[in-house]
């Protein structure tokens, strides 16, 4: 029966496996779900899906499966339960305040709806609109089509506030897609893989230990533990001005990102190129730099180095002294990203521009070799790829 659903999975790209399809109609057949849709698709999804970045993919395949089963035919009600085709039709929009909408009350589950539509549709005797009971159009009663009610069975129509009990297709969690725009969630997300946990400053109450201690003492023995943190320590070399500028939303969702998920974050602009001096105040660059090599020497070979840029630039900025088109740089940039991706092994290039134009660009492929091909583009595909790279 759901062998159609398993297929529409694997065409949508969930990688999905038949023994996760088996596990899931196993738990079909326990009766964890009867008659609720809602239920029914969150117990496909936890079966089927191990990855939040396919939710979205999921959510399309669901939908284009079991799409219809949030409302009950209009053709077949009317012919089974004898109504006339005018109950159903729209001719009113209601617009209800917020109190008539807070005042509506559900009538508790999928049983008590069907069982209500039945008593209601035997005593119904007319066509109603607005109405809080009968099944009609335009009003609060759980029956019917283009009104409001927070639980109920939607017959003919087209969904208008989608607070139909069966209703799927939301897609809350689209933005988690690997093909979807990067946004604030799914850059933490795809970040959180670099993380390593380690028990370091303050000690925080152990509950679970104390519980030990006490039953084997016989008295209340109180223990405490160091506070578990991330312990990737992490440089951020952003590049900015010139061709940056038409990717300044998605590098400044990525900053905010990393300062988000990594307690030991130390960031750095440069431009183009890494040269002699770097600075971390866009406003005062030209007064306030700071020496490329006391940055070497302060931040050891533990640290994971990211460097965030279009490396679309001369390759005189990258070869030549004195190339730089902001100053007259004593050593070419490519001395400097040597000096940096020997000092710090663990290193990556994050490129914003479309992968597909890296081969135009001599100089992004001059930078490409010198971090030994570790470039990746600014997509959650990339940083996964990326990531794995640095830890």
């Amino acid at each position: 029966m759901f062998l159609p659903f398993f297929l529409c999975l694997k065409k949508t790209g969930v990688p999905v496996s038949l023994g996760e399809y088996l596990a899931f109609l196993g738990a079909l057949k326990t009766d964890l779900v009867t008659h609720d849709a809602t239920g029914f698709y969150h117990l496909a999804r936890l079966a089927l899906v191990k990855d939040e970045r396919f939710f979205d993919r999921f959510d399309r395949a669901f939908s284009e499966s079991f799409q219809g089963l949030d409302t009950l035919p209009l053709e077949e009600v009317l012919q089974a339960l004898d109504l006339p085709a005018d109950w159903l039709d729209d001719r009113l929009m209601r617009h209800l305040s917020a109190e008539e909408r807070d005042a509506v009350k559900a009538l508790g589950g999928f049983q008590a709806l069907m069982d209500s539509l039945r008593d209601r549709l035997a005593e119904q005797k007319g066509r109603h609109q607005g109405g809080s009971k009968w099944v009609g159009t335009g009003g609060t009663s759980p029956f019917g089509n283009s009104g409001y009610n927070p639980e109920g069975v939607r017959i003919g129509g087209q969904s208008t506030h989608h607070r139909a009990v069966k209703v799927w297709e939301t897609r809350e969690f689209r933005n988690l897609d690997t093909d979807a725009e990067l946004g604030p969630r799914n850059l933490k997300l795809a970040l959180r893989a670099l993380r390593q946990w380690a028990r370091t400053g303050e000690s925080r109450f152990d509950l679970p230990a104390t519980i030990a201690a006490t039953a084997r003492q016989g008295w209340l023995d109180v223990q405490e533990r160091p506070e578990r943190r991330n312990a990737v320590k992490l440089l951020l070399f952003l590049d900015v001005g010139g061709s940056m500028d038409g990717h300044v939303l998605a590098t400044q969702a990525l900053f905010a990102a990393c300062k988000a998920e990594f307690r030991q974050l130390s960031f750095f602009y440069f431009h183009n190129c890494l040269y002699e001096e770097v600075w971390t105040d866009n406003a005062r660059r030209l007064t306030q730099r700071l020496p490329t090599w006391d940055i070497l020497r302060r931040y050891g070979p533990d640290y994971r180095a990211i460097f965030v840029g279009d490396a679309a630039m001369s390759p005189y900025e990258i070869e030549s002294p004195g190339g730089s088109v902001e100053h007259w740089n004593p050593e070419p940039g490519r001395t400097w990203l040597t000096r940096a991706t020997q000092h710090w092994p663990r290193h990556l290039w994050i490129n914003p521009v479309d992968e597909g134009q890296w081969a135009y660009t001599r100089s992004t492929q001059m930078i490409s070799h010198l971090f030994d091909g570790q470039m990746v583009p600014l997509t959650l595909a990339g940083l996964a790829k990326g990531i794995k790279t640095l830890r």
